[in-house]
């Protein structure tokens, strides 16, 4: 997803969708057992977090030399490398040390996923 092409606002917006996604499925997991709301909310965290952090870095990454593009595009495989380590050390993390159940885990993630795909279709009419 290229942030460049997003206001601060519609980014704002994305991520606090994306928050509330995984809040909600956190609490109705919650409903079967607290083991699978914070499952949830492990996984959805594990998606959320470095994206927000990708985002944010991104949109208020400035750079006004010759060679921009060639640094934007670095900056943006770097700043993708990071965040796919983040992942899937949240990942291990939560499936390793706190054992986490990994249906609520695996929905939240997912869902977290569509919605950024398909959130800012919608935010655009």
């Amino acid at each position: 997803m290229s942030v460049s092409l997003y206001s601060g606002r519609m980014i704002l917006k994305l991520l606090f969708w994306q928050l509330m996604t995984f809040v909600i499925l956190s609490v109705a997991f919650c409903t079967k057992s607290m083991e699978w709301g914070a499952s949830a909310f492990a996984g959805g965290l594990a998606c959320w977090l470095p994206n927000a952090i990708f985002m944010l870095l991104s949109h208020f990454q400035k750079v006004k030399e010759e060679g921009v593009p060639v640094r934007i595009a670095w900056f943006f495989a770097i700043s993708e490398g990071v965040k796919v380590i983040i992942t899937i050390t949240m990942l291990i993390v939560a499936l390793g040390v706190f054992k986490a159940a990994f249906a609520p885990l695996g929905v939240a993630y997912l869902a977290v996923l569509i919605v950024q795909i398909i959130a800012p279709a919608v935010m655009n009419g």
